[in-house]
């Protein structure tokens, strides 16, 4: 007998994306469960519009904790998590239709990512190896770690990776691309202020051209053309940008508050 399976759609502002998302998926799940944080640009109306989903909503705080809020609400036993700016393909519909139908004694499927930027298929600068457990028993599995890039842990660690990839399209545009990373780089320079990592001068010079040589040098990202050229020298950013934050956070906490400053008294001195 066919396990069922509920597919869960985080997003937040997604109104170019939701439609095609939830058109990918909708002949694989039983259930399409859109888990909103707050979007303010019509995607909820859209959602609404494109067929039986269910929409649930909450307050983002990082993916992990959002996602671990959303997956006990799924009806059914097995979930496939599908971020919007993502397409599940035949292929790989066709394989979780497989593996729903036999059962097995896995929990929890890694799925490779076939990832795009500006449209542009990128096969090399370190993305090529991208891969993310997203299909995965309902009660097993839990994401694990306090940052945008947490992972999915199933409890029984009984695991298996499948053969088709995700299509994930990065971002249409160098613009969308760098508010994606601001917002990355905010949390983790926050995540790393508070567990007390110092920032180091030397580091903050020598990331940047470290990293863009690493992705477009050794991860061969110049046979990606200009788009690769673009995603190396923005992970390279990304890198440097992380470490000026964390920077940033400690140099605010070393300067006096100036709104404290201007309500201390000051003393004056005697007629």
């Amino acid at each position: 007998m066919r396990e069922r399976l509920t597919v869960i759609i985080p997003c937040k502002n997604e109104r170019m994306n939701i439609r095609p998302c939830v058109e990918s998926v909708r002949h694989l799940a039983d259930e399409v469960l859109i888990a909103d944080s707050g979007s303010q640009d019509g995607t909820m109306e859209i959602a609404r519009s494109i067929g039986p989903c269910r929409i649930i909503e909450r307050e983002y705080v990082h993916s992990g904790d959002f996602k671990n809020w959303a997956i006990p609400q799924a009806t059914h036993p097995w979930v496939l998590i599908v971020d919007a700016d993502e397409r599940v393909a035949p292929e790989l519909a066709g394989e979780i239709r497989r593996i729903l139908e036999c059962g097995g004694p896995l929990d929890g499927y890694w799925i490779r990512r076939e990832n795009y930027f500006q449209g542009h298929r990128i096969r090399f600068s370190g993305w090529q190896s991208d891969r993310c457990l997203r299909l995965f028993r309902r009660d097993l599995g839990r994401y694990v770690g306090d940052n945008d890039h947490a992972e999915v842990r199933v409890s029984s660690g009984r695991v298996g990776v499948l053969c088709a990839r995700l299509r994930h399209f990065t971002a249409w545009s160098a613009r969308h691309y760098l508010r994606k990373l601001d917002r990355y780089a905010s949390y983790q320079a926050e995540v790393w202020y508070r567990a007390g990592r110092k920032p180091r001068p030397v580091k903050l010079a020598l990331i940047a051209p470290f990293r863009f040589a690493q992705t477009y040098f050794l991860r061969l990202g110049f046979l990606d053309g200009v788009p690769g050229l673009q995603i190396c020298a923005l992970t390279a950013f990304y890198s440097f940008l992380k470490q000026a934050l964390l920077w940033e956070h400690h140099r605010a906490a070393r300067q006096p508050d100036p709104e404290a400053q201007a309500a201390t008294p000051r003393k004056t001195s005697a007629a």
